[in-house]
């Protein structure tokens, strides 16, 4: 098998208004569709990543919390290569976001930093 990509990452939110706004708002994700699903009571949201598809936001009523500290197992986190990660740290300061001292890999010796979405799903922002 050959994979070319990954194609998408979905992300089940608690409060969808409040998940919408921070990937739209916060961290500038375009909005390429929106749809309610009645059946499910449900919202998804695609959104693209430098005009590629990349996520979808997804609502459901009485979703159980995810836990992340301790580190459970499954999905550890989401990164986002940036240019300055110092940069997107501050951006991100600038619209009340919480994040962590900016770090260096000792493997590739590039920048990188973490915040968390809404609902504590954590976020890497990696140097390019």
């Amino acid at each position: 098998m050959k994979l070319n990509k990954i194609h998408h990452i979905a992300i089940i939110c608690s409060d969808y208004e409040k998940s919408k706004t921070f990937y739209t708002e916060v961290l500038g994700l375009s909005i390429i569709q929106e749809k309610y699903r009645k059946d499910r009571d449900s919202y998804k949201l695609d959104l693209a990543v430098n005009g590629e598809y990349q996520i979808e936001l997804f609502s459901f009523p009485d979703s159980p919390n995810r836990l992340s500290y301790p580190e459970a197992v499954g999905l550890r986190h989401l990164a986002f290569e940036v240019n300055s990660v110092e940069e997107a740290k501050q951006e991100l300061e600038g619209k009340s976001v919480i994040v962590e001292a900016v770090r260096t890999d000792e493997t590739t010796g590039k920048r990188f930093t973490f915040f968390s979405d809404p609902d504590g799903l954590p976020i890497e922002l990696y140097e390019k």
